[in-house]
């Protein structure tokens, strides 16, 4: 996000909270010979000139048909009423046919402001030379949407051009219609207000972004922690089987040496399995190994013993076949049920007993963490906590979805493939 964007959204904060923005101190530079007062300013326009179009923006949705069939009827019954209106049998078709500029002010929208407001400005001279009666409908204010989508989806150049068309409007109209110092001023922020806002809206999404992106790079690192220690437990057990076998392979004892050469077989397997595993988590960066005890299946007990007196209960069931699970697939057991139950402590209202089921059968496990809390009327899965159980169970194949329970409170299920083969 280029330093303009970034002083246009705390502008945005400011007038629509009235707080001031807490900026960071600022290190005076000494200037040199070769300083330019101008270069800061330089730096900026070029950041802002080759900023890229928002990603994915949607083309079409439901709604933009929903505004453009209201917008018709406005426009038409504006057009058959207003006393003052020129051109009538020209003004209602052309008011008819530029509310479709909605329709592509996503994926078009430096053509769709160009059009509406370079058709405003034309109207306004040609109004001011003919007959000094308005053309345009007072439902044209649609325009505003036009420039807030701009702001919000379009490239750095498409903004500026944009801008810049929207200033020739701004003064062309005041020119042919000038109605006083406050008018204007009123009527050049309700004008500057949407691109303002759009700007808001757009460094909030990308701040957003990044955040969760470097929640889930902190998941994946967590992982590969936990991943490292596996992998040296390994390395330990083919190192301590390694020197058993040399010293049997100097007795009379052959069997056991081979026996011995098996289990390092299996180790040495198990640990490659561990650093594929570690390769495919940890994307990017290095992380330093965390030597702490690895939680499992087995610990989930202590789960239901952990809170306060004041906790909700915490009832943990475990049934079918939980043996020789991976060690990653069951510390995200434990992580997604520990988090899980962090957040009915924490979020749910009136909870009183927490259920926490885990099944092994087949290839999967499944884990189910279930509250008794009020009912919930929102699906907002927004939080980072649900980003970090989903992105843990993604990254060993399985799935993990939350919701509303259909009686009341919120529930976790997780489907865990056995053997956790990273995606």
């Amino acid at each position: 996000m280029s330093t303009a964007r970034r002083v246009a959204g705390e502008v945005a904060i400011y007038l629509l909270t009235d707080q001031p923005v807490k900026r960071p101190s600022v290190r005076l530079i000494p200037r040199g010979p070769g300083f330019s007062t101008l270069e800061p300013m330089r730096n900026s326009l070029h950041a802002l000139w080759a900023e890229s179009r928002a990603t994915e923006p949607p083309a079409r949705l439901p709604r933009d048909y929903v505004l453009v069939a209201v917008l018709i009827p406005i426009v038409v019954i504006e057009g058959l009423f207003q006393p003052d209106l020129a051109w009538r049998a020209f003004a209602i078709p052309y008011g008819v046919a530029l509310s479709f500029t909605l329709l592509w002010r996503r994926t078009h929208p430096l053509a769709m402001v160009a059009l509406a407001l370079g058709s405003f400005t034309a109207l306004d001279i040609a109004s001011s030379i003919f007959n000094n009666k308005p053309v345009e409908l007072y439902a044209g204010a649609f325009a505003l949407i036009l420039v807030y989508s701009l702001f919000r989806w379009g490239a750095g150049r498409d903004t500026a051009i944009g801008f810049a068309v929207m200033i020739v409007a701004l003064v062309t109209s005041l020119i042919t219609d000038f109605t006083g110092i406050g008018d204007a001023i009123g009527g050049s922020v309700v004008l500057m207000f949407p691109a303002v806002l759009g700007l808001d809206v757009r460094y909030w999404i990308v701040v957003r972004r990044q955040r969760l992106e470097r929640f889930q790079s902190q998941e994946r690192e967590q992982l590969a922690r936990e991943l490292h220690d596996t992998v040296a437990h390994h390395v330990s057990a083919i190192a301590i089987q390694a020197q058993a076998g040399r010293i049997l392979a100097g007795t009379s004892s052959p069997e056991r040496a081979v026996e011995a050469l098996e289990v390092i077989e299996e180790e040495a397997s198990r640990a490659l399995a561990e650093m594929r595993s570690i390769v495919t988590v940890l994307r990017d960066g290095e992380a330093s190994p965390d030597l702490s005890p690895q939680q499992g299946v087995a610990e989930l007990g202590a789960l239901a013993a952990a809170g306060g007196p004041d906790a909700p209960v915490v009832d943990v069931e475990m049934c079918g076949e939980l043996e020789g699970l991976r060690p990653s697939v069951e510390s995200a057991v434990y992580r997604i049920a520990q988090e899980s139950i962090t957040n009915a402590v924490r979020h749910a209202r009136n909870v009183s007993r927490v259920e926490v089921r885990v099944e092994g059968g087949g290839d999967s496990v499944r884990l189910t963490v279930s509250d008794d809390g009020e009912a919930v009327t929102t699906t907002n899965l927004s939080g980072y906590g649900l980003v970090g159980m989903n992105e843990r169970a993604s990254l060993l194949g399985g799935t993990l979805d939350a919701g509303p329970s259909p009686d009341r409170g919120w529930t976790v299920r997780a489907v865990l493939p056995r053997r956790g083969t990273p995606s």
